[in-house]
């Protein structure tokens, strides 16, 4: 009885955070749509017989129909986000700063519309391993930019690429597509390596059984993208460090130096240009 009140509590509480962060955008879009209102310019019209002033209408801001949806779609649905309330607000803390941003995510799921609408009038990019389940959520929100991705990697290589990562031919800074490392991800549109992302997230591919591709490219390429963007800093998040390659992979790859927070499951890293800084080591010592 306990779990079961535990879980729903749990469930409330994301539904509260979510909703609460919609809410907070609903308000600046009252604000701005008060303001605009306030500065409407008042019209002279002038008849054969009388003069009549009247008010143009205000600009009538309506809300973006991504946020429509969104609302509407936690409000009613039972399905919550994977991660809890509490590894959620790492991330939503980090957008509040940043957004509207490029934020690009390892997975579609269940929290894809809540991150795409939190980063309103940015460009929020998924990636996904599993084609059948794109085109569903495609069809049941088509406003979301998702991408198939395919993995050459399985969970029972972890280890040997965890060694081979450590090869000067995957800590050398380049351009992830002419990258000689077998972590790097290729084949993926170019301008996902072309973009600065200021925002990573690590919640795919699948990862729970050995046959699974596992998250190891996923994470080395988020922290080489980290490195190789012109200037400033991407914040990575890796969901599911409890689990070996999650723990291990994103410790290497995205560096300890360089972890700002883990929460639960989740780990947060920023991660600074190696493009504009030359000579920096591939993790802070």
């Amino acid at each position: 009885m306990t779990t079961i009140k535990s879980k729903a509590q749990n469930t409330l509480n994301i539904k509260f955070l979510i909703l609460s962060f919609f809410l907070v955008l609903l308000l600046l879009f009252i604000l701005k749509s008060t303001f605009y209102s306030s500065s409407s310019p008042i019209q002279q019209i002038q008849t054969t017989s009388t003069t009549t002033t009247t008010t143009t209408n205000p600009t009538c801001m309506k809300l973006p129909p991504s946020l429509v949806q969104a609302i509407t779609h936690y409000t009613t649905s039972n399905t919550t986000p994977q991660q809890t309330f509490n590894e959620i607000s790492v991330t939503t803390n980090v957008l509040d700063r940043k957004s509207p941003c490029n934020f690009l995510v390892f997975g579609l799921g269940h929290d894809s519309l809540m991150w795409a609408a939190l980063n309103h009038e940015g460009r929020t990019v998924f990636l996904d391993e599993d084609k059948a389940w794109i085109d569903i959520i495609k069809k049941q929100f088509p406003a979301l930019e998702s991408y198939h991705v395919t993995y050459n990697t399985k969970v029972r290589e972890a280890n040997d690429l965890l060694e081979l990562g450590r090869q000067p031919d995957c800590t050398q800074l380049s351009d992830v597509r002419k990258s000689e490392c077998r972590l790097a991800l290729k084949g993926l549109p170019d301008f996902v390596y072309e973009v600065d992302w200021d925002l990573i997230m690590v919640d795919a591919p699948t990862g729970f059984m050995d046959d699974s591709p596992g998250r190891m490219s996923a994470i080395y390429t988020a922290g080489m993208m980290g490195r190789w963007r012109a200037e400033g800093e991407t914040d990575v998040f890796v969901h599911d460090c409890d689990r070996q390659v999650e723990e291990k992979f994103s410790k290497a790859f995205l560096c300890e130096g360089y972890m700002v927070k883990q929460e639960g499951r989740l780990r947060h890293f920023t991660i600074p240009s190696h493009r504009s800084t030359p000579g920096l080591p591939f993790c802070p010592a």
